[in-house]
């Protein structure tokens, strides 16, 4: 994208990403450095995250600086030392952006439990740290800024078949939800939280040979993320091309409506509330 109408997100300014060596990460550093930001790429260390920072390099062709951080975002001292590397560049970033995330599959509640914490320390406490880490000095800094979480719909409807990713968004949806609060209610802050909400898309997590038709592109989420945080939007629900708006509201609607009307949990999926689950979501 050559512009951004967003003020934290102008040329001279700085971004942190994780995560950022494939899919959506990738996708908004290059964008970022199109821009003409400076770019600090975080990821695990490889082959892949310099190749990705190869990429995005030649993608910005000359107008941002881009940096390749080798971070395991499940450890505070490796953010730690992410921001560091920040700071020596460009101070305090304008964008945050924390992205990183595991899809493994521990499997059921009771199941495998080095694999629950393994998901958990990246998809919700990589998320913390990033915010402990970096939030605290941009709020600070009287300055435009962006924090970005990526969650998922998981996070919001929980459908059954991997208990611990849902868990791990559902988290990460209620930390950004608490910390847009706090931002909002500091004297002269100008950082705002955001969460990302991604539709099924083609991504690192969920790549296997060509992109079917019903996914968005990591460039197409990243595009529509664009334009929310300019339009000031706090959930960044993005279709694909498969479901719309219109179908994931009613969803949501329906997920909370278990709650307010004391239905059985996860009542979606269970078989004495399939035909009102599919009557509701015909109706108007």
């Amino acid at each position: 994208m050559p512009t951004s109408p967003h003020p934290a997100l102008v040329a001279g300014a700085g971004a942190v990403i994780t995560g950022a060596a494939s899919g959506i990460g990738l996708a908004a550093a290059t964008a970022c450095a199109r821009l003409g930001m400076t770019v600090v790429m975080a990821d695990l260390p490889g082959e892949a995250l310099e190749s990705a920072r190869t990429a995005v390099t030649e993608a910005a062709a000359g107008r941002g600086r881009v940096l390749a951080a080798p971070t395991d975002v499940s450890s505070f001292e490796q953010v730690e030392q992410l921001r560091d590397v920040a700071r020596s560049e460009f101070g305090v970033p304008a964008l945050l952006m924390n992205n990183a995330g595991i899809g493994l599959n521990p499997g059921g509640v009771a199941a495998d439990l080095a694999a629950w914490k393994r998901l958990m320390e990246v998809n919700f406490w990589g998320v913390a740290h990033g915010v402990h880490a970096f939030v605290p000095g941009m709020a600070a800094a009287g300055k435009p800024g962006l924090v970005i979480n990526t969650g998922s719909k998981q996070g919001i409807t929980g459908p059954p078949g991997n208990p611990a990713y849902n868990v791990s968004k559902a988290a990460l949806k209620m930390l950004t939800e608490q910390l847009a609060h706090e931002l909002r209610n500091i004297p002269g802050c100008q950082v705002t939280a955001h969460l990302l909400i991604p539709g099924y898309t083609f991504t690192g997590l969920t790549r296997r040979g060509e992109k079917p038709p019903a996914a968005w592109t990591p460039e197409q989420v990243v595009e529509f993320m664009m334009a929310g945080v300019a339009a000031g939007d706090f959930y960044i629900l993005c279709p694909d091309n498969d479901v719309d708006r219109a179908t994931d509201a009613k969803r949501i609607a329906w997920a909370a409506g278990d709650v307010a009307e004391n239905r059985p949990a996860l009542s979606r999926w269970h078989p004495d509330w399939k035909a009102a689950f599919e009557d509701y979501m015909r109706a108007d």
